[in-house]
């Protein structure tokens, strides 16, 4: 019989407390909420820009084929406003265009705001109760180049052993870190940056993200980050123990 792997003879820690059951839950949810409205607020508008101005008659940075609205080529002549030859200009469309933003965006706004008082919360406790600094801050010896290199391998090997409780190998706790104090703050506030309102009475949130539609750019490519995250949290979750994960976060002390 092969000798276990050196991780899998420590002793098993003590489950996740009832706090982190709940803000791991409600976050959950409120996150593939407003994963599902945004990718719909998307296929309404799917150009990116970079800059503070975009719409349809201006240059996309790029666009996304995931609707009827994409490279959809249904224009009619341009008319400008004005006679000066910097005049805006706008143009009628000439097809069908699909648009669900009514409910897309209040669902979007909703629970963009479950999401952050459910973080907050999160983070707050996590503060108080040293969970960040026991648990997802690494050590130095953790964050040696043969230790990153190990973890790595045993993760590619599927050597992932099952814990009950926060006790996250270094590259789980760097990328809580990087989604918790980075990746998750930069999406609210370039949420916010969108928001006419909230840039109104806090300008420096355009010039922080170089405009209104940098800001969306930025948001959507810290939303892909976060799914990619979540994606593979869910398949490490079912390589190492499904059921057992799903006790330890659900029923288990």
């Amino acid at each position: 019989m092969p000798p276990l792997p050196t991780d899998a003879i420590r002793p098993a820690p003590a489950g996740h407390r009832p706090w982190v059951k709940t803000t791991h839950w409600v976050g959950t949810i409120s996150f593939l909420l407003l994963v599902f409205s945004g990718v719909e607020i998307l296929m309404v508008h799917p150009r990116l820009y970079w800059g503070q101005v975009g719409n349809d008659l201006t240059p996309a940075l790029f666009e996304l084929p995931i609707s009827r609205n994409y490279h959809h080529g249904g224009w009619t002549a341009s008319q400008p406003f004005f006679d000066p030859a910097r005049s805006p200009v706008s143009a009628g469309r000439t097809y069908d265009i699909f648009n669900q933003n009514g409910w897309g965006r209040s669902l979007h706004f909703l629970n963009a705001w479950v999401f952050v008082v459910t973080g907050l919360i999160y983070l707050l406790t996590a503060l108080y109760t040293q969970h960040v600094r026991r648990n997802l801050l690494p050590g130095r010896r953790e964050m040696s180049f043969r230790s990153v290199a190990r973890d790595f391998a045993d993760h590619v090997r599927r050597r992932v052993v099952f814990v009950k409780g926060p006790q996250y190998g270094v590259l789980q706790k760097l990328s809580y870190c990087v989604v918790l104090f980075f990746l998750i703050p930069v999406t609210v506030l370039t949420g916010l940056t969108m928001s006419p309102a909230v840039t109104a009475s806090n300008p420096w949130l355009l010039t922080l993200f170089f405009g209104a539609q940098s800001a969306r750019t930025l948001h959507f490519f810290c939303a892909v980050l976060l799914i990619l995250f979540f994606v593979v949290h869910v398949i490490m979750i079912v390589r190492s123990g499904f059921r057992r994960h799903l006790r330890a976060m659900t029923i288990e002390s």
